[in-house]
């Protein structure tokens, strides 16, 4: 049986264009020594709260030929952290994060923005206390280094959201002048695989 020379040489290229679209996107690891998920909060008009989220971990794609990705990011809202024990029991009960009856928080973003190799933004989704709502990560700061370290190339940055956090069924104190506004600070960098 002969084979028609046309029909080889595309398949030919459409295998090696699929390898090539596949060698693209590269896979990270969230580094956790270098990523943090903060919030910060005003307080009766005077001051801010701020408080982070210890135990983190995620992964994150990125197609720089393509302008895409998708990132992935886990954490504990039982590892409050705002330096004030008390508070952070109160922000673990049923009236903020209920962290006995929804133990893990969560961003899936897949849709990137870029100017130029940098990225600008993630528009994807948060899950707080089991409701889901669409989030965009503005980014402050974007790069991408080798890690002298670990000889690795390491991406990341600061990315930031405004959300309204009755919106997860956090309203506690909104009524009595607690703001519902809350700052989201996303510092991260994860490590190519």
């Amino acid at each position: 049986m002969t084979q028609n020379p046309m029909k080889t040489l595309l398949a030919a290229a459409a295998l090696g264009l699929a390898l090539n679209a596949q060698a693209e996107i590269a896979t990270y690891h969230v580094d956790p020594t270098h990523t943090f998920v903060y919030y910060e909060v005003g307080h009766f008009g005077t001051s801010t709260n701020r408080g982070r989220f210890d135990r983190k971990e995620g992964t994150v794609q990125l197609d720089r030929a393509r302008k895409s990705g998708k990132v992935d990011i886990s954490f504990d809202p039982s590892a409050i952290s705002t330096g004030v024990a008390m508070l952070d029991k109160h922000l673990q009960s049923a009236d903020f994060f209920d962290t006995a009856k929804y133990p893990s928080a969560r961003f899936v973003g897949d849709k990137f923005s870029f100017d130029g190799d940098k990225v600008t933004q993630v528009a994807g989704q948060l899950t707080l206390r089991d409701k889901t709502l669409p989030v965009v990560l503005k980014a402050k700061r974007f790069n991408c280094y080798t890690n002298p370290m670990l000889r690795r190339e390491t991406c990341g940055g600061d990315f930031e959201a405004t959300i309204q956090r009755s919106q997860w069924g956090m309203g506690y104190g909104v009524d009595a002048g607690i703001p519902d506004e809350v700052r989201l600070l996303v510092q991260v960098e994860a490590i190519k695989q």
